[in-house]
């Protein structure tokens, strides 16, 4: 599973993504590929793709339906998300099980980020959602400050005690790229790397 990781304060949200993923030929092949699983939503919310390649033609068709809908707040786009994701995973999922059988390489997961009107106090939020084998097949709770996939429980403490802290947006990202050339370092991740904000001003890529 590629790398994902989210940290969100009273000023905006840092994201960070290893742009690597494996896909599966009609002959159960594994094909290792590059895609970005930073996805822009609207101009202040985004989503990062866990899992499966597929992900990002799931959240591709619902940022080109988030558009027609003219959503742009992130409380207001949770639920349709899940709702929405829901069905193009279990469209996904018939398709693929007609040429091979269910495999975890096709679980998928998402992180929800953006700004919210609707929350004075805490204008940032965060929802990880997770496939599951019941209807509906995509479920999703709030992330508190910060969260990665798979789980690095010490980078974890370390952000949500920045985070809790109020500290500025460009130490949390110093110390997330920090944590990034640490796994690639033990070869646990591999590059290249995404990085994004969300402040105030919307959604900015961090990445040349």
């Amino acid at each position: 599973m590629s790398q994902i990781i989210v940290a969100r304060n009273l000023d905006g949200i840092v994201m960070a993504c290893e742009n690597r993923a494996i896909q599966l030929d009609e002959k159960g092949n594994e094909i290792p590929l590059q895609m970005n699983r930073l996805l822009p939503l609207t101009p202040h919310c985004a989503l990062l793709i866990s899992g499966s390649a597929e992900g990002r033609d799931m959240g591709s068709a619902l940022k080109n339906f988030l558009a027609g809908e003219k959503l742009n707040d992130v409380q207001e786009i949770y639920g349709t998300a899940v709702a929405y994701l829901s069905t193009e995973y279990e469209r996904f999922m018939r398709k693929k099980c007609e040429l091979l059988p269910i495999d975890p390489v096709h679980q998928v997961s998402f992180i929800l980020a953006g700004k919210t009107e609707k929350d004075p106090s805490m204008p940032f939020h965060l929802y990880y959602l997770w496939t599951k084998k019941k209807l509906p097949q995509i479920d999703g709770d709030e992330i508190s400050n910060a969260f990665s996939l798979p789980r690095r429980m010490s980078l974890e403490f370390q952000l949500n005690k920045m985070c809790k802290e109020n500290a500025p947006l460009k130490d949390i990202l110093q110390r997330m790229t920090d944590g990034m050339e640490y796994l690639k370092n033990k070869a646990e991740v591999a590059g290249p790397f995404s990085f994004a904000m969300i402040t105030q001003e919307g959604y900015q890529s961090l990445n040349p």
